[in-house]
């Protein structure tokens, strides 16, 4: 065992708290050396008294006998009264602040104060009570990693879901997680991974091991598209289940569907299935960063191959089955055509008289996916 030190502190954003009254608290992702991260939780008020002391213990390095000689960063004091604008704006001062701190002489950035500092609380281990009035409130740092105060991001309310089976990571990007285990979701990406975190854990999860608390729906699902969007496919898929679809790279499709799992349901001539997103890309914008992203992660499972599943919920999630969308797929495409629908004989066939168009009424399938819970109900009492 090598001596115990931290590789890279990152600053996350900070955290609006209304208990035991309104304050705010900086959120920092801790690199350690065995390759653990670790998320803990800082005011600003500990942040400098933790500056005045590391002055204190190196005093030649923070200038206090020669100015020419500093090394150690600056750090503006608190304010009488700090506010939300003030929050967003130590941003950009405490990333510079650390990633300064981190580069210094081995003595200083491996020093036991900085350790201390660092190390997990038990505070930084409880998470937000269902009995508190009022939550706190997450503003994180934008992605492209500039700090400017427009561009902070928030409030965000994280949402908690469960895990309805063990998932065991496969990257150090990933996080495991057991069946039963509460996480927040931080990011909802559309490729099917999420960022989330769980305690002082973070990493990205599959979506289609996490359900919501109230519902096994996804309440944020949109509806589909029939019009369709034009994508293209950047790598091949082979298909496994029976309502996927095959492709091969560079082929354009029509995308009908978009579910948060990361599996949209493409439209290829008249044939429609399943299809991972990570493999599309919108038709005219480029791919590079598409294709990288692919190097990094493949896709994510489908819930359909996940064993020992374990809802909580006593109904399954409703989804349209690939018939109900090529039904109304083939609906929805004669309406724009202004074409009848298909009888005995093949479309387009030579002396076919042509029928006036006539709205397609909504497949049962369609219509139930639309039912609320307590309409369903009362369609099954009338039965």
């Amino acid at each position: 065992m090598g001596d115990t030190f931290i590789r890279h502190i990152a600053l996350l954003g900070f955290e609006k708290r209304f208990v035991p009254s309104q304050h705010y608290v900086y959120m920092f992702l801790v690199k350690w050396q065995d390759l653990s991260e670790k998320v803990v939780y800082r005011r600003f008020t500990e942040i400098y008294e933790f500056h005045k002391m590391l002055k204190e213990m190196f005093p030649i390095e923070a200038g206090d006998i020669n100015a020419e000689n500093r090394i150690i960063p600056y750090l503006p004091a608190p304010r009488w009264f700090d506010g939300q604008r003030v929050a967003e704006s130590r941003q950009g001062t405490l990333t510079e602040y650390f990633n300064t701190l981190m580069g210094l002489p081995v003595k200083i950035s491996r020093c036991q104060h900085l350790l201390n500092f660092f190390k997990v609380r038990p505070d930084d281990l409880k998470l937000p009570t269902d009995n508190q009035a009022k939550k706190p409130e997450t503003y994180l740092v934008p992605k492209n990693g500039k700090n400017n105060v427009a561009d902070i991001t928030g409030p965000i309310i994280l949402q908690t879901y469960r895990a309805i089976a063990d998932y065991a990571k496969s990257s150090g990007t990933e996080m495991a997680v057991n069946t039963g285990d509460v996480v927040d979701v931080v990011e909802k990406s559309e490729s099917g991974w999420w960022f989330c975190q769980m305690k002082t854990k973070r990493g990205w999860v599959p979506a289609s091991y996490l359900e919501p608390l109230d519902s096994p729906d996804e309440a944020e699902d949109p509806e589909p598209n029939y019009a369709g969007e034009l994508y293209v496919t950047i790598k091949a898929y082979t298909a496994v289940e029976d309502d996927e679809v095959s492709l091969t790279e560079g082929e354009a499709i029509d995308v009908i569907h978009k579910l948060l799992d990361g599996w949209w349901v493409v439209r290829k001539g008249d044939v429609t299935g399943y299809f991972p997103s990570m493999y599309l890309q919108k038709s005219g914008q480029d791919v590079t960063q598409a294709q990288r992203q692919i190097r990094g992660r493949g896709a994510p499972p489908r819930r359909s191959s996940i064993r020992n599943a374990q809802s909580i919920h006593q109904r399954s999630r409703r989804r349209l089955s690939q018939d109900a969308y090529r039904r109304n797929s083939v609906r929805f495409l004669q309406q724009r055509r202004g074409a009848p629908a298909p009888g005995p004989q093949s479309p387009g066939s030579p002396g076919t008289p042509r029928a006036p168009a006539v709205p397609p009424r909504p497949s049962a399938d369609l219509i139930l996916h639309r039912c609320s819970d307590s309409t369903k109900r009362k369609l099954a009492s009338a039965v």
